[in-house]
Formats: C-alpha cells, structure tokens, sequence
C-alpha cells in the first residue's frame, strides 16, 4: 500500500486522553485520522456540523484576546445556572396551567 505521512501539532493533553479512547476501541491514532479524513471524503465536508459563534460569543472572545476577559467565580456560576434553571421550571409550570 502506497502511502504518505500527516504531521500534526496537538496539545499532549489531547493526545494523550484520545490516544487512550481510541485504544479502548482497538484503533490507533493513524486509524482514526484514516477514518476521518474518508469521512471527509465521503461526505464531501467535516463530518460533524461547524457552528458560527453568535455576536454574543464573538464579542467576548475578541475582549478575551485583547486581554479584557470578564473574571468570574465557580460560585457566581453557579448562581447564574441556578437562576437560570429555576426560571425555565418556572416557565415551564405557568405553560401547564
């Protein structure tokens, strides 16, 4: 079989956790980017959906790469998530009546 070399850099961490899985599945790295890039083939594009970040999102990371990241807590968080959740139940309880 006639074949060439892929070079790619990536994060050790990354490697190292889908290096793992893979091998839980008895593939290797070279396996799964083979299976990947047939995918791309055969599909004609990625095989699985780009999404484009909203306005929202785009503002925020072009602010974190101008070094202007809103600082948050694991408690603000999880305050905000709270709320959040307990005003969908809330919604979802007034559409029941």
């Amino acid at each position: 079989m006639n074949s060439t070399v892929i070079r790619s850099r990536i994060d050790p961490a990354s490697k190292k956790e889908a290096d793992r899985l893979l091998r839980s599945m008895g593939l290797t790295m070279s396996d799964a980017i083979r299976l990947f890039l047939r995918q791309v083939i055969a599909g004609k594009g990625l095989p699985f959906a780009m999404k484009t970040p909203n306005a929202t999102t785009m503002a925020a990371m072009e602010a974190a790469d101008r070094g202007e990241a809103e600082e948050t807590s694991l408690a603000e968080l999880a305050r905000l998530w709270e709320g959040a959740c307990a005003k969908s139940s809330r919604r979802r309880s007034s559409r029941k009546t």
